[in-house]
């Protein structure tokens, strides 16, 4: 059983010619088949968490370990993370110019596979899961979303990740910008990819509303760069009643609104 172990974990930034510290003690595990959601008001380090466990060099870890089946991660570079089975969905996917999509998918699943798959067969692989998600195939043609809408490079995340398979999906504010039509369709590739019962999943959010299509496991309440609660579902339902103001002592964190960490 796949595991990702998060032990103590400590998180710099540097910021304005200064150190900021921004994860301050992070302690989870996420198992295989089992959905974690982190929730926390703006500036609390959800982001920053996802962004240090896929390797971003921005962010430099100063203390404590992160594991995936006994593997230690960080001693990873980021392509070695993604082999291993990490995967991570931005909050901000980021253009490829030059790269179509169906290059980009087939040169991502020979890296993860360690051989190229056979091309009718992936070709019918791609095509399908294309259609569960309501992609026109015209998009393998496109460059890697060089003019895609919001939705469509959250489709495109999650095109990758029922692709790829990880073992570990992290997926950061994947209903950033979706309307209800694309939050549904975007919410049914994850159930999918859930329901196989291969795959931790740790969804990274500000709202509730994405949980009302995907129902985690566990509830994380992030702030002040640490876990401060954790429960069942229910935790997300008192969040949408009463919000972050009761977690506001912890550090600073702007309840209101702001830039994410």
């Amino acid at each position: 059983m796949a595991t990702l172990e998060i032990r103590d974990l400590h998180v710099t930034v540097e910021a304005e010619n200064a150190t900021k510290e921004i994860l301050k003690g992070v302690d989870l595990t996420v198992k295989q088949g089992e959905t974690h959601a982190i929730m926390g008001p703006n500036g609390s380090g959800k982001s920053t968490l996802a962004y240090s466990l896929a390797g971003h060099p921005k962010y430099t870890i100063t203390g404590g370990t992160v594991t995936l089946d006994g593997e230690d991660v960080l001693e990873m570079s980021v392509d070695e993370r993604a082999r291993a089975g990490l995967f991570l969905a931005m909050q901000y996917p980021v253009e490829v110019p030059g790269v179509s999509v169906s290059n980009f998918l087939r040169t991502s699943a020979t890296a993860i596979r360690g051989e190229a798959p056979k091309l009718r067969t992936w070709v019918k692989e791609v095509k399908e899961a294309m259609q569960r998600l309501n992609i026109d195939p015209s998009f393998a043609e496109r460059n890697v979303n060089e003019g895609f809408s919001g939705g469509e490079k959250k489709r495109h995340e999650i095109l990758q990740l029922e692709l790829l398979k990880p073992k570990v999906a992290v997926l950061d504010e994947t209903d950033s910008g979706l309307d209800v039509d694309a939050l549904r369709v975007v919410s049914e590739g994850v159930n999918r990819v859930r329901e196989t019962g291969e795959v931790g999943t740790l969804l990274i959010t500000h709202y509730t509303r994405i949980l009302r299509y995907i129902k985690p496991d566990h509830v994380h309440v992030f702030s002040g760069g640490r876990i401060v609660e954790s429960g069942g579902a229910e935790l997300a339902d008192k969040l949408e009643n009463e919000g972050y103001e009761a977690y506001a002592k912890h550090d600073g964190v702007d309840t209101k609104g702001g830039a994410s960490a």
